[in-house]
This record gives structure tokens, sequence and C-alpha cells, in this order.
């Protein structure tokens, strides 16, 4: 089986689950004899390794008389494992990127033209070579990536189209319309679980085009498939439920923590300071803990739109001593804040899965989940709160912290459970419905 698939990020670049997903997916429809033609919107030199994928350097080339525009491209096929190509496309699109993120990426890349070499720092911190071309607004260059994306279909030998949430899928509508080949489209988040009632309107249109085109819906959770039947109107019977997953081998490091720390409980929140995640709650609820435990510290590790406005609320309620910024984190980084963690809440008021649980897991953390995600579907045994209720929330923390033979019963549980968890199990799922929408026996 030949998967073209197309996702938008990929490690070591990653800014959210979407990457760690697509990473642990790959390898494991690899391991199972799948090829994995994996296209992505890419800015910048290549040279980046991880464990079973190199990224080289790019080339290049027009794919076609009818497009004119510069696309880079892989110059070849690169494996350390056997089974996934890597093909970036010149775009400067990313995960989670909004029409005001375009805008100020766009500004950068003006800036540097004198150059043509442009660093940005920060949440997204990346060099690249400006090429040019760029699509004037958000909206202008999903489309342009999706023209220069879809016509490597024409260019690529495979039997299925696999899309990985609303930036891929006009790229992968057009691919099908070009090739006739069956399309799964993966429905990681939707603009409802992004933005509440105030969606924007263009991104929920093509996520409901893209559900619609497809042969097969993936969606990540129970909650995500609700949403796709109740909000978008797609059949029941098209869409299917697959669970994202971890590999236990991925904790590959063991952290010692510091003496001067010891007496002290870590209670971490690790992800987008954005609505979707519920960073506020988790601030009022370690408000809550305060009153009652003074030797606790929360650290909140990510970044987003609501950062400034919880940094000035901790400094308005005094809680600077005990409440700490970590800004966004990425590898190593990420493990080492697990480790040193008592627990790890996830607070969201809207998740279609959430791997970071599992993630934490990996480093032996007990987890408070909100009942509002999808990975409270599997996780039988973890603690699970309302994301609203932040009293109910703060006595769980309490609990936790406070009585270390229920957090090692947690752990003992959530260890058992991991064993299920398996990213090979996913990739048998995924192969089944790749054989039903091609009509493989």
């Amino acid at each position: 089986m030949r998967i073209l698939m197309f996702g938008w990020e990929f490690p070591p670049h990653i800014s959210g689950g979407l990457g760690t997903a697509c990473f642990g997916m790959t390898r494991a429809l690899a391991k199972k004899g799948a090829e994995i033609i994996f296209v992505l919107p890419r800015i910048g030199d290549g040279g980046d390794q991880n464990t079973f994928l190199q990224m080289r350097s790019a080339s290049g080339t027009v794919i076609s008389p009818s497009v004119t525009e510069r696309i880079v491209h892989a110059g070849q096929t690169f494996w350390q494992e056997e089974g996934i190509r890597y093909l970036p496309v010149d775009s400067p699109l990313s995960p989670y990127m909004t029409a005001e993120s375009y805008g100020q990426t766009m500004h950068y890349m003006r800036e540097g033209t004198e150059s043509s070499r442009v660093q940005v720092t920060g949440k997204h911190s990346f060099t690249f070579t400006l090429h040019g071309g760029y699509g004037p607004d958000l909206m202008a260059e999903v489309w342009r990536y999706s023209r220069l994306a879809a016509a490597i279909a024409t260019r690529e030998d495979f039997d299925i189209i696999h899309a990985h949430d609303w930036m891929t899928y006009p790229a992968a509508i057009m691919a099908k319309a070009i090739t006739g080949k069956p399309l799964v489209v993966h429905i990681h988040a939707t603009e409802f679980d992004r933005s509440g009632v105030n969606i924007n309107e263009q991104v929920a249109g093509m996520e409901r085009a893209g559900l619609h085109a497809a042969d097969m819906v993936v969606a990540v959770s129970r909650l995500t498939r609700n949403t796709v039947v109740e909000r978008y109107g797609v059949p029941p019977e098209k869409v299917k439920v697959v669970y994202n997953a971890v590999a236990r081998h991925e904790a590959e490091r063991s952290y010692h923590i510091p003496e001067r720390i010891r007496h002290e409980k870590r209670v971490l929140f690790l992800g987008r300071v954005t609505y979707q995640k519920g960073p506020e709650y988790f601030l009022e609820a370690a408000r809550l803990v305060l009153q009652k435990m003074s030797n606790v510290r929360f650290f909140m590790a990510g970044s987003g739109d609501m950062l400034p406005g919880l940094i000035r609320r901790v400094g308005q309620l005094r809680m600077g001593r005990y409440f700490h910024f970590a800004g966004f984190l990425r590898g190593e980084q990420v493990d080492h804040m697990f480790a040193l963690s008592d627990l790890y809440v996830m607070p969201s008021v809207s998740e279609p899965f959430g791997i970071t649980p599992l993630e934490a897991m990996l480093y032996d953390v007990p987890v408070l989940l909100s009942r509002q995600s999808g990975v409270s579907e599997v996780l039988e045994h973890a603690l699970k709160t309302d994301f609203w209720d932040t009293r109910d929330m703060a006595d769980k923390i309490c609990a936790v912290l406070r009585y270390p033979c229920l957090s090692a019963e947690l752990v003992k549980n959530c260890r058992e459970e991991m064993k299920s968890i398996r990213w090979g199990t996913a990739a048998e799922h995924l192969l089944a419905i790749y054989r039903d929408v091609a009509g493989v026996r």
C-alpha cells in the first residue's frame, strides 16, 4: 500500500500534537509494510534528522507546464528506515497559523529581502531563504500551497491520499480530482474546538468541503466523531475512530531531580496558551490550591495569544513566587519538564484527543484530565474533572500531592492501560480503512 500523505508538520519542527501524531503514525505504518510519500509546507534548508527520516536540502523545479510557481521538493529519496519519503513544498505555512500570524511572517520575510535570508525567532523559530511568490494573505497561501502540493500527485505512484486537518484538505481534494484515487481525511481538531463559538467561517468551510469530499473520515476520538457528524453533517457510517498513541521507548532518558527542589511539589500545564487548552482554568485552580498548600510550584509551558493576559493575572494575584511561565519548549526540554513534574494537568475546554497526557505517563507522572477531551475515552483510570469546575480541579490536585499512595496507584493503573495504547494498533486500523476505500481485500 502506497500512501500520498499531506500534513502540516513533522519532527523536529513541531508546534503541537499533530506533528507528534504524524511521526508515530507514519513510523508504525512503515513498519507494517506501507510506503508513505509525506508532503508538507516547509521553508528553509533541510539537514535535520530524527530516528527514521532524514530531511535534506531541497532543490527547485517546475513541476508541470501548467504550474509555474517555484516548488521546493526533495531531490531524491531519503530513508533511514525504509518506507517513508519526505517532500517539502516551499511555503511559510505552519500549524495553528492565523491570518494575523501569517501577516507577521510575511512582514518578516519582506524585511529580509535585501539579504535574501531571514531568521524568525519565538514560538516558530526558523531561518529560510526567500524565494518569493507567496500568497498575500493566509487563504491565498493555502490555495497556492494546495496547487503545488496537489501537482505532486501527478508525478507520484500511490494508492491512497491521506490528508491531515484543514490546511491540507484543498490539496487533497485537488489530488483526488486529478488522479481519481480514494481520499481519507484525518480530523485532529475542528474549528469549533480551536475557536469555540467565534469560528473562522473560511476555515470551517474548508473543513466541511474536505470531510464531504473524503471517501472515509478518520476522527481521533468519539468526541471528535460526534462533532464531525453533528456540526458538519457527515454521514455517521463514513466516520471511523482511530485513537492516537505513544511508544514507551520514546521516554529514552532519566532525569535527576535537584536536591534543592525535592521538598516541593511541581504541577505542570504544557500546551498552547489559547482558549481551547483552558489555561485560565489551570491558573484559577492554582490560586485555590495555594490557599491550602504552600510547597507547590505551578509551571505553564507554552505560548499563545492568552499568555500576556495570564502573566498580568498572576501579577495581580501576587502568585509570581509559585507560578512560573516556561515559554515554548521542544525536544528534550519537554521530556525534562515531564520528568520533573509530580502531576500533569490538561484542563482543555475542547480537546479532540490530547497526546500530552500519554507523554507525561511515559515518565510515570499521574495526570488530571478534563472530561472534555478525547484521550479521557482511553484512560479509564486517570483523574478527570470538568474544565470549568476549578474547585474540583484544585481538590484533586491537592489529593494527588498530599497522598503519595494515591499518586502511585494512578501511575500503576495508567501504566497498565498504556500497554494497549500503541501506534501499531492505530496503524492496523488505518490499513484496514485504506483497504476498504481502495477495494482491496
